[in-house]
């Protein structure tokens, strides 16, 4: 089975930070997956923009390298990547300058004012209002434009209020695209197609049928070169009130009255306002905070947190446990134990749905127990789904019950690479579809629930609590949902 490749109209895509880690890692290689697979037009362009004084064969040059680091060698085909570095194009310009404006403007219109542009700001967030008023300013803003807004979108409500402020004084709710790159994962997109194409799962979707729902986002490394920006973040900002949030609103909204952007947003709207709030009075029985200690990983010694940031005291968190709950009729007593860190055993993210178990067990205690039922969405590393059943242990000898998944690894059932996150996304800000964006509502709503926890954990002097490297994370955070009977899902 061969996947289904739909052409987009010409456009042009300037990547502000055009030389940075996210463009080198991500974006020009989804750019060039894009035009391998016969997806760019022929008159499409890709222009690099920074403040480092780059010539176009630069720039090419720095891409080429990207790509033959970050793509697989059987995807490298030379006359494909030829014709992808003659689309590059690179301006060197200042967010806080006028230096280059103009020069990238006349590139642009040498295209004409009626072709898509799509302005990426792969840079910090302290740029996003700068950059945003100097496209405008510079006569850059036309009908057909769009800006893609990474996260963090804020570091609390105050701050995103005001940040969608100043990025909404020059661009149209419609043109503004903030990514955020888990909603374009297959395995999350099948979610809504397992719950809103079957029959199977939709009817006990709810409190009568689910126990409890995990989500984990574990990642294995450690600051990775971010310790400027993660210290100053933790993980309840990098990870959380984004990626985190955002999955738990795909499995908790209601049914929407159509699969557009605004109809799904508006039930992701819903959950939001619906989490009950964790302030200071529960804080502690509800959150905990973790940060790595010295250990191992992959078999290879590493360094503790503080020896990572190079400093001797901080007390920003690494890891997050959080027992989240929706306050409505459909999810009533489920609660939804999220989790994520760094420097964990393996980097793993994933959805786990536990069933309730059955009311009674008709087997005899030599058939084994009857565990729950669980169906397991793997987002990475391996995207996949599985639903795991009790079944009968093949062969004589009795009635013995063995729990089995049935098994959809999306690469081997489709015979077909599994296309990053990113480049379904890159394209769906050409086509103008924002179904896998967040609207500036969800965003704040997002924190509105995020800084009461932050506020708590300040009011009630809560520590990161330590624990070693290549762990799950802190004890406290396996007391979490073991106080409850409950036990975190294994990775298989």
């Amino acid at each position: 089975m061969s996947s289904q490749i739909i052409p987009v109209e010409p456009f042009d895509y300037v990547v502000f930070g055009g030389n940075g880690d996210l463009a080198e890692r991500k974006l020009l290689p989804a750019l060039y997956h894009r035009d391998l697979d016969g997806q760019l037009p022929s008159e499409a362009r890709i222009i690099g923009a920074s403040r480092t004084d780059l010539s176009d064969d630069d720039f090419r040059a720095f891409a080429r390298a990207a790509i033959e680091r970050f793509v697989r060698a059987a995807d490298l085909e030379t006359q494909a990547l030829e014709r992808f570095l003659a689309r590059l194009h690179y301006r060197r310009v200042d967010a806080r300058s006028d230096g280059g404006w103009a020069e990238l403007a006349a590139l642009l219109d040498e295209a004409g004012r009626t072709r898509i542009r799509a302005f990426y700001l792969a840079v910090g967030p302290a740029l996003f209002g700068d950059l945003a008023s100097r496209i405008s300013t510079s006569g850059m803003v036309t009908e057909h434009t769009r800006i893609v807004v990474e996260k963090p979108v804020g570091r609390d409500l105050e701050s995103a209020r005001a940040l969608n402020r100043t990025i909404g004084e020059h661009f149209s709710e419609e043109q503004i695209f903030r990514i955020d790159h888990y909603l374009g994962k297959e395995t999350v997109q099948n979610l809504m197609a397992l719950r809103f194409a079957n029959a199977l799962y939709e009817p006990i979707w709810n409190s009568t049928h689910i126990d409890h729902v995990q989500i984990t986002v574990a990642e294995s490394v450690g600051l990775e070169g971010r310790a400027g920006y993660y210290d100053k973040a933790g993980a309840l900002r990098d990870m959380v009130q984004n990626h985190i949030v955002q999955l738990m609103c795909l499995v908790a909204l209601e049914p929407p009255s159509a699969m557009n952007a605004d109809a799904l947003r508006d039930e992701k709207l819903k959950v939001l306002r619906a989490l009950k709030p964790i302030g200071a009075d529960r804080v502690e029985s509800r959150t905990v905070r973790g940060q790595y200690r010295a250990g191992a990983s992959d078999g290879a010694a590493v360094k503790s947190y503080l020896d990572d940031l190079g400093s001797g005291e901080s007390d920003t968190e690494t890891y997050v446990a959080i027992k989240a709950e929706i306050g409505n009729w459909r999810w009533a007593g489920v609660p939804f134990y999220l989790r994520t860190g760094k420097r964990l055993s393996q980097r793993m993210s994933e959805i786990v749905v536990t069933f309730r178990p059955i009311p009674h067990s008709i087997f005899e205690s030599s058939a084994g127990n009857v565990q729950q039922n669980q169906l397991v969405l793997r987002l990475q590393p391996d995207e996949g789904v599985k639903q795991w059943l009790m079944i009968k242990d093949p062969g004589p000898g009795g009635m013995r019950l063995r729990h089995v998944p049935l098994d959809m690894s999306f690469a081997q059932s489709f015979q077909v690479r599994n296309p990053d996150a990113y480049e379904r996304l890159l394209m769906d800000v050409i086509r103008g579809n924002q179904t896998l964006f967040m609207r500036r509502d969800e965003v704040e709503a997002a924190w509105e629930w995020v800084d009461p926890i932050l506020k708590g954990w300040e009011e009630k002097g809560v520590k990161p609590q330590g624990y070693t490297a290549g762990t799950w994370g802190p004890s406290a955070g396996v007391a979490l949902i073991e106080r409850d009977g409950r036990t975190w899902h294994e990775p298989d």
